[in-house]
């Protein structure tokens, strides 16, 4: 069987730039997960005694705490400071970009809508820095029924899939006065997503690797998904299972923002000791 990574794949700009920040910082804390991978984070724990804190309130004065590629809420970041923690920041700078346009234009006096999950620890920290508040959607639907001033700023979570992001602008821009639409996709999302588009038109099964809560992992499962319907997002090889492979010829492999090299070829070397 024929087995093809897609053209751009797993860690990007701001995963590597945490885990290298994470690795010069041992014996630390990251402040929630630092990226959406417990097996990275788990080696992180072992390799530099980098571990996991899920309450900020638990850090002490003089403790180093890591802030998360997704960011955190501002309250909780001015607390960090104030509290005399040593804040290490591991904000993706794409995510940090987001977090500033909310806050000055929502002190510019516009609604700020922001289309992603809400419950994503990056929307909660984008959100937090719109000084008048901020609504978040998922889609037109949810925007029908919101009371929104006549000049909007949208932004969209960096991960999410522009044809999607499109749709949101493009029901806004012709009912309200003025519509700022700022593009925070980031880079690394529009070529994962644009490779695993080509790949997953030629390939007959499709594998998805990376951590179930991550967002990108799953933009780029749904593309695979409409692409080739023997698409599957799994963590790491041991979720493998091989009667997916029957009477398949062309197996495509690709790998979200959070996923390190190791594990994908892992799920490579599996998958290629098992061909029969």
């Amino acid at each position: 069987m024929h087995i093809e990574l897609a053209e751009n794949y797993g860690f990007c700009f701001g995963v590597k730039r945490a885990i290298k920040i994470a690795e010069e910082n041992k014996d630390s804390a990251t402040y929630g997960p630092l990226i959406h991978n417990s097996k990275e984070i788990a080696r992180l724990d072992k390799d530099f005694n980098v571990a996991l804190e899920e309450d900020f309130k638990a850090f002490k004065t003089g403790d180093k705490a890591i802030v998360r590629t997704h960011g955190i809420v501002k309250d909780e970041l001015e607390n960090l400071h104030k509290s005399g923690v040593k804040v290490v920041d591991a904000t993706c700078p794409f995510v940090t970009k987001p977090q500033e346009i909310a806050q000055e234009m929502s002190e510019k006096g516009y609604s700020v809508v922001i289309f992603g999950d809400e419950k994503h620890p990056e929307i909660k920290g984008v959100k937090s820095y719109a000084t008048h508040g901020a609504e978040v959607v998922t889609s037109v639907e949810d925007l029908k029924d919101l009371k929104l001033h006549e000049r909007i700023a949208l932004i969209a979570q960096t991960t999410r899939k522009v044809e999607d992001y499109m749709e949101i602008a493009n029901y806004l821009i012709p009912r309200y006065k003025e519509v700022c639409v700022f593009n925070t996709i980031c880079n690394a999302t529009f070529e994962n997503q644009e490779a695993v588009r080509k790949l997953s038109k030629k390939a007959d099964i499709m594998l998805v690797i990376g951590g179930k809560n991550s967002s990108n992992t799953k933009q780029l499962f749904s593309i695979a998904k409409e692409n080739c319907s023997d698409s599957y997002h799994i963590e790491d090889e041991n979720e493998l299972d091989f009667s997916w492979f029957e009477n398949k010829q062309y197996c495509g492999v690709t790998a979200g923002a959070s996923t390190p090299d190791w594990i994908i070829q892992n799920v490579i070397k599996t998958v290629k000791e098992t061909d029969v």
